[in-house]
């Protein structure tokens, strides 16, 4: 005999599963503690939620998205930190992000100060700006791609990061 699953196992699995890429997403960035010259990156996941304050007003908070119940339709911010802890001048900085699984990235929500951002759809193989990447759509012609099928995000930094100075990239994505 065979048991479907019931709804509500069915979405804690799907809630399961998207926390476990959330946090496997930090930790592979946590990784990456030395860089290149000096540079360390901290990799930061959240969400905003909607709480009552003593008042009895609405706030919006951000909350670690591992703390979080995060489900479909949520949107996740994505914030990469970098500091130059060398002695050294550092140049020529990539940070590139995968976009996690069971994510969609969210149009125009990428930024960083002094960067140049490219996009990928193919894994990270190649980056263009999103007027360039281009895709076959189900007609067979082709189409700009839409950003939810960038794969991964890239912000090369457009000056040199000198010792001490530090920053931050993000974007946001919706859990699938």
């Amino acid at each position: 005999m065979t048991r479907n699953p019931s709804k509500e196992v069915i979405k804690m699995t799907k809630k399961v599963l998207t926390v476990l890429s959330l946090l496997l997403l930090f930790l592979s960035f946590q990784a990456i503690a030395a860089d290149k010259d000096g540079i360390e990156l901290k990799a930061v996941s959240e969400v905003d939620m909607i709480i009552k304050n003593e008042q009895g007003k609405e706030e919006v908070i951000r909350v670690a998205a591992a703390e979080a119940e995060v489900k479909p339709g949520d949107t996740v911010i994505f914030t990469t930190y970098y500091s130059n802890k060398g002695k050294e001048t550092a140049s020529d900085i990539v940070i590139n992000n995968p976009m996690p699984e069971n994510m969609l990235y969210i149009g125009g929500s990428a930024s960083g100060k002094d960067t140049v951002i490219t996009f990928s759809i193919d894994k990270g193989k190649t980056y263009n700006t999103p007027d360039k990447l281009k895709v076959t759509g189900k007609d067979g012609k082709e189409r700009t791609a839409e950003p939810s099928e960038y794969t991964n995000i890239r912000w090369a930094m457009k000056k040199d990061i000198k010792p001490g100075e530090e920053g931050f990239v993000v974007f946001k994505a919706k859990v699938e």
